[in-house]
């Protein structure tokens, strides 16, 4: 009977339904899991270029203080043998070539500052990364353990779903289950949907009256004519069936209900 069949296949979709919300749910604490690790790792790596990029100022600046101390060391030369000359020629050439070595030593002495005032910026800014790389570190932590548990639940609630859902499938109507399936897989939402005011509750697009009196009367599957969803008519389904409407079967549904 078409009745029951879309009966049993309206357990298997509400199974469906929550198994795909799930699955939303999962897919979204994964990425957000995934953005949580790479804004660590973001935050570990410009710790490390950081700390590179300083090093290399370091020697940058070993060089210039050795190219100073080079210098210095020349023009003490040339004042020392300046002093000991006495031709005009040779000494005005000295003083040129001191005064030379002044100015470059004077260049040398202002990039050498430059450099120290660049390493004191560099030295907060990764003092400030690796602060931040900590905290991150130490408040995502928790919150990793939190995904991942939720994660775990899920896929624990999943499995019971799934078990609950295999249990129906050897009820079910074979070639009503494979319609379903099909247009499951399409979808991914509810395919099994009322009318509802004379509109699909799945697309709520107008239905023809012609078409509500085929669903009313339930003798065939009917597909909507818009969204292809397979529609029922709920006062056929929430009606007893002969074997429901016997005394002993009430009784039992009214035993339930309350």
């Amino acid at each position: 009977m078409l009745r029951d069949a879309l009966k049993m296949i309206l357990e298997i979709q509400e199974l469906d339904i929550q198994m795909i919300h799930l699955m939303r749910i999962k897919r979204e604490r994964t990425q957000e899991l995934e953005r949580i690790r790479l804004l660590r790792d973001d935050l570990h790596h410009q710790v490390i270029l950081k700390e590179s990029e300083i090093i290399e100022l370091k020697k940058q600046m070993r060089l210039s203080e050795g190219d100073l101390t080079e210098l210095q060391s020349k023009a003490q030369k040339l004042e020392q043998h300046q002093s000991s000359v006495k031709k005009v020629e040779e000494f005005n050439a000295l003083t040129h070539e001191i005064s030379g070595i002044e100015r470059e030593k004077a260049a040398k002495e202002q990039r050498l500052s430059d450099q120290y005032d660049k390493l004191a910026v560099e030295e907060d800014l990764l003092k400030n990364l690796k602060v931040a790389y900590e905290s991150t570190k130490g408040n995502t932590s928790q919150l990793e353990k939190e995904i991942k548990e939720s994660i775990e639940a899920i896929n624990t609630e999943g499995e019971s779903l799934f078990v609950r859902r295999e249990e129906l499938l050897s009820d079910a109507d074979p070639e009503l289950l494979a319609v379903y399936e099909k247009l499951l897989k399409n979808k991914r939402d509810r395919v099994v949907v009322p009318i509802e005011n004379r509109c699909c509750s799945g697309c709520h697009i107008l239905v023809t009256a012609q078409h509500e009196n085929l669903v009313r009367k339930g003798e065939k599957i009917v597909f909507c004519e818009h969204c292809s969803r397979i529609h029922y008519w709920l006062d056929n389904l929430s009606a007893p069936s002969e074997e429901e409407g016997t005394p002993k079967k009430r009784k039992k549904a009214a035993a339930s209900a309350r």
